[in-house]
Parts: C-alpha cells; structure tokens; sequence
C-alpha cells in the first residue's frame, strides 16, 4: 500500500484519455447531478447547510492531505507546494464560500473554478502519478469539489454572475497575476505558469513560446470568461423575450 504514497511511483505515467482519465470525470459528472437533483428534490435548508459544510471540510481536508504528502516525501517548497494557482486558491475561496454565503467570493469562484478547475481536468497536470497512487485521487477530488461548490452555489443557493462580473475578476485575476509574478521570483516558482508551461500536454502549447504566451493567454482567459458567462446571457435573453410577449 506504501507504495502509491510514494514519490518515486514507477507503476506508470498518468495518460490523458485514458480509462481510468474518463471515469474520474464520469463519476464527478455524475455525482454533481445527483446532488442537484437530490437537494432541490429535498427542499431542506438543513440538508443544504450541512452539505455545504461537508464540502467546505472535504475541500479543507485534501489540501492538507496534499501538503502532508509532500512533506513526509520531502517535496515541501514555497515555490511549489502553497494553493497559489488559480484552482489552489479557488479551493480556499469556494470553502470559504460555502461557509460564509458572500456573493462577491461566489463571483470569483465562478470564473477561476470553472476556468481553472475544468481545464485542469480536462488536461490534468500530475506528472507520474496514475492511477491508483494518491496523487490521482486527490488531484481529482480537488478539482472536482471544485466544480461541485460553484454548481451548489449557483443551482443551490440560487448565485449567479453578472456582465459587469466579467470586468471585474477580470481585473483581480490580473492583479493576483503581479503579485504571483512577484512571489515566483522572490521564491523561485511557477505559480499560474508565467514562467514557464506545465511540463505535460495543456491549453498553453498553442498559445505561443514564453513569454508571448502569457499575452495570449489573456485573451483566451477573457474569452472563456465570456463562453462562462453565456448561459446566463442567454437566459436573461430568454426571459426578456418571453416578458415582451406577454
């Protein structure tokens, strides 16, 4: 059993694609579903609180998980092992969130959870550790309660973003960036890989060689903020249409 706790894992490289890539992501579609389903079917302000709470510690939890498996492996550093990425932070935030109800988190959770948390698990970046070592379940875990505490806050507790909304973490992504540049070099990291791409395959190989690729990425990171804003868009378009009729 030591052995998928180990550093040195050998059993094989993680393969994106693979079967055990697509469960993973079956099962985490699977049981966001099932949660939406079951709470709005129960209507239980009980139920929904201390699911949030649940969430909240397990989110809490695997973090510390991942810290402690880093130092008994000696892998410890300021420079790669704090919750500075986008989906590290957005892990502190959405706990938080679920504790706390403050829609202005729920905003920035939105966008970086979505924008960070899925294409993380569409492209993972773990390196050697495939499944069953540790790594593999907890880098799914992570991202998935990710994604399940910005659906539960916007089917759930009823959150959703704003056009200005758009602008606006646009902006603080933008000076989280400086502050991480910043931090990368007084510590030698690579926090939201503005010094270099990800080791393995990621959105980032088509956008340019450094530092280019950063300039690049800004559009995309709007863009996508936008393509994450649309269904709301839509909707709001819907509604309108349908009260200008009545």
């Amino acid at each position: 059993m030591s052995q998928y706790f180990k550093f040195d894992y050998t059993a094989g490289a993680f393969v994106p694609f693979s079967l055990s890539h697509f469960v993973a992501l079956g099962i985490i579609v699977t049981l966001n579903v099932l949660m939406v389903i079951s709470l709005k079917k129960a209507r239980s302000r009980t139920l929904d609180k201390w699911f949030a709470y649940g969430l909240a510690l397990l989110l809490i939890l695997q973090e510390i998980s991942l810290s402690v498996w880093r130092i008994t492996t000696d892998q410890w550093r300021p420079g790669t092992s704090l919750p500075l990425h986008l989906c590290g932070a957005a892990v502190v935030l959405s706990a938080v969130l679920l504790v706390t109800k403050k829609r202005q988190i729920y905003q920035i959770v939105y966008f970086w959870g979505f924008g960070g948390a899925l294409q993380a698990l569409i492209t993972p970046d773990i390196g050697p550790f495939s499944y069953p070592h540790f790594r593999f379940f907890q880098f799914f875990v992570s991202h998935g309660a990710i994604v399940t505490a910005t659906i539960y806050a916007t089917f759930i507790m009823g959150y959703r973003p704003y056009f200005r909304s758009i602008f606006k973490i646009f902006a603080i992504t933008n000076i989280y960036l400086v502050f991480i540049a910043v931090f990368n070099y007084l510590f030698d990291g690579n926090y939201l890989f503005i010094c270099h791409k990800p080791e393995t395959a990621s959105l980032l190989d088509y956008l340019g060689p450094w530092p280019y690729y950063i300039l690049s990425l800004e559009v995309v990171g709007f863009l996508l903020f936008l393509i994450y804003y649309s269904p709301f868009a839509i909707r709001d378009y819907v509604v309108k249409i349908r009260r200008t009729r009545e």
